[in-house]
């Protein structure tokens, strides 16, 4: 069975099926709201705390790609080992210390938290079964490590955790204790987009196939805008509609500044 799963036709087929679906649900994307967060609504059936929705929902990509590392047999190749421990490390501040820092009480629904699963699941395995099975054995040298691939890609992987960091931070600081108001985002890169938490994963992920230099790579950044971009524009639309001229006015892009 594992030498089907990680086969390089079959690891093509889930890269190409990819790349396919990714503009389906870009366009499907801007009909439907995802119902969790500010867009929360109970239409999308059971759901649980919002805490515990994004453990469940982010930390099967950090197991997933722990068995990879762990079952590869280039498991303490330099290279695939460094790319690994990035891809683990944003999933480890996802999955275990991003949900300790949630304030409120929102609620997310199971449907988002299973969806959210298979796509991890499957960006786990385009990024770990390429790292430690399907790709050739020359392709990741130790001297991958001082190549401007790498060194720029990973230069752009923290430059976008920076800002999606930064930008979580702001909107856990809008309300103090008790209240329960929403207020418009300012600062950092908020000055230029409505979702600058979105902006800085994307760049991230650019960042991440850059330095893999990788197919799976860029199939998970294209993902990651085809599935944040259009609610980048429903909060943006969101924001309009409760702020008004407010909002209007600052005059930001959904996600890419000064483009769209």
């Amino acid at each position: 069975m594992s030498s089907v799963i990680f086969s390089t036709d079959f690891y093509y087929s889930v890269v190409g099926a990819m790349f396919c679906i990714a503009p389906i649900v870009f366009f499907a994307l801007q009909y439907i709201s995802a119902g969790y967060g500010i867009m929360y609504t109970p239409k999308w059936g059971p759901a649980v705390n919002n805490r515990l929705g994004w453990v469940l929902m982010e930390s099967p990509a950090f197991l997933a790609m722990l068995l990879f590392w762990l079952l590869g047999p280039r498991r303490w190749d330099a290279a695939p080992m460094t790319m690994c421990f990035l891809f683990l490390f944003h999933y480890f501040q996802r999955s275990f210390i991003f949900p300790l820092l949630i304030k409120g009480k929102s609620r997310m629904p199971l449907t988002i938290v299973a969806m959210g699963v298979i796509f991890n699941l499957i960006n786990s395995y385009m990024i770990g079964g390429w790292l430690f099975f399907v790709a050739p054995a020359d392709t990741y040298p130790v001297s991958w490590l001082w190549d401007p691939r790498f060194v720029i890609g990973t230069v752009l992987f923290f430059a976008g955790m920076g800002i999606n960091l930064h930008s979580d931070n702001i909107i856990r600081h809008l309300r103090k204790p008790g209240d329960t108001k929403h207020y418009i985002p300012r600062g950092g890169m908020y000055r230029y987009v409505t979702s600058a938490n979105y902006l800085g994963e994307f760049i991230e992920w650019c960042g991440y196939a850059v330095l893999t230099w990788s197919v799976g790579g860029v199939a998970f950044a294209v993902w990651t805008f085809a599935n944040l971009a259009p609610r980048a524009r429903k909060l943006h639309a969101r924001y309009i509609s409760e702020f008004g001229d407010d909002y209007a006015r600052l005059n930001r892009r959904y996600i890419l500044p000064f483009i769209y």
